[in-house]
């Protein structure tokens, strides 16, 4: 049964909130609690016990999905049990997930220590360092509960048509109001441009596998959900509830993320030493697929339309970060088209 007590409130929790509720919920009694790394949607914190143990506690917002939350950390737990470095999650002693009491909820997990996220890119021997671990979280996901892989038609993984409409909407809505400087301003231009150019992306998405595997994966494995110790992954944070999607795209996602597509002049090298290590640790997904993994990638970028849609939805979170992310998912979009050839050829030469 979930542990609830009391109604959620607005207020947002502090330190000495989360500090009370871990020894009510988990047995922990706190000698110091402080912020912790910055979340998407949650507040984090590290609380350190007695023993000197420390341990890192997710505060969720209010009016978040809990068994949502619950479904997620339990995803966590499955890849744990499948040799995936996955903080163990702490249960209340009702075996509960999350804990949730006048208005705030949480859950909890060992923290990992001395880890860095890749938000730095990936170099040297990271790259093969995440490309098995990714390839073996694929492989011990596709045995999970919630659904064998399948095959699906590339639009669903990238719906040139779908992207169309989004595209479509956003220039109307920034047309009511047109922005003209600053980070909306180029978020208008550059929806603009994408719109243009998703005929020219969906020849490029013909080149295509005829169908792409989809089976439950990690669902938002992107760099500050990748924590790496020296050249190895220290762990994987932050699962989403279980879902089928492509484990090309997730591979795609994190191997070519912007900030090591744009850091590393040599990532179609690096690239290739991630798929190799992939297909060594999970040898299941066809090889044409594999080969498709940095048109995937762009065919991604490209019908996206996050961030340039913050500037209209949610201006309030366009901080210079996010829009240096933007300004990079573009750049990088433009790498990846440029270089598209050399990387497929690149890859062909392993797979084939």
């Amino acid at each position: 049964m979930p542990t609830s007590v009391g109604a959620r409130k607005d207020a947002p929790p502090d330190a000495t909130t989360v500090a009370g509720l871990l020894p009510l919920f988990y047995r922990i009694v706190p000698a110091v609690v402080d912020e912790g790394p910055a979340g998407t949607a949650t507040r984090n914190y590290v609380a350190r016990d007695s023993d000197g143990g420390r341990w890192f506690v997710k505060v969720y917002p209010a009016g978040a999905d809990l068994d949502a939350e619950r479904r997620a950390l339990e995803l966590g737990e499955f890849a744990r049990l499948g040799g995936l470095p996955v903080p163990a999650v702490r249960r209340t002693p009702d075996g509960d997930l999350v804990a949730a009491a006048d208005g705030t909820a949480v859950s909890v997990a060992a923290y990992v220590e001395n880890a860095e996220t890749a938000e730095g890119g990936l170099s040297d021997g990271r790259w093969a360092a995440v490309g098995e671990t990714v390839g073996r979280l694929h492989r011990t996901l596709a045995r999970h509960p919630a659904g064998p892989p399948r095959r699906v038609p590339v639009r669903e993984v990238c719906d040139v048509r779908g992207a169309g409409q989004r595209l479509e909407r956003l220039l109307a809505r920034f047309a009511r109001r047109p922005p003209t400087s600053g980070f909306p301003a180029w978020a208008h231009e550059t929806a603009a441009q994408r719109l243009d150019a998703l005929p020219a992306v969906a020849a490029m998405l013909e080149g295509l596998p005829a169908g792409l595997t989809v089976q439950t994966v990690h669902g938002d494995l992107a760099s500050p959900n990748l924590l790496l110790r020296g050249q190895q992954v220290a762990a994987l944070i932050d699962f989403r509830p279980p879902g089928h999607r492509s484990p090309v795209w997730e591979l795609g996602r994190i191997v070519l993320d912007p900030r090591t597509v744009l850091a590393a002049p040599d990532w179609p090298t690096g690239m290739v030493g991630a798929i190799a290590a992939y297909r060594a640790a999970d040898p299941a997904l066809p090889a044409g697929e594999l080969l498709a993994v940095p048109r995937v990638a762009a065919g991604y970028l490209a019908c996206s339309v996050y961030p340039l849609s913050e500037a209209v939805d949610h201006p309030a979170a366009v901080t210079p970060e996010l829009a240096a992310y933007g300004r990079n998912r573009h750049a990088a979009l433009a790498e990846l088209c440029e270089r598209l050839t050399e990387a497929e050829e690149m890859l062909h030469g392993l797979l084939h």
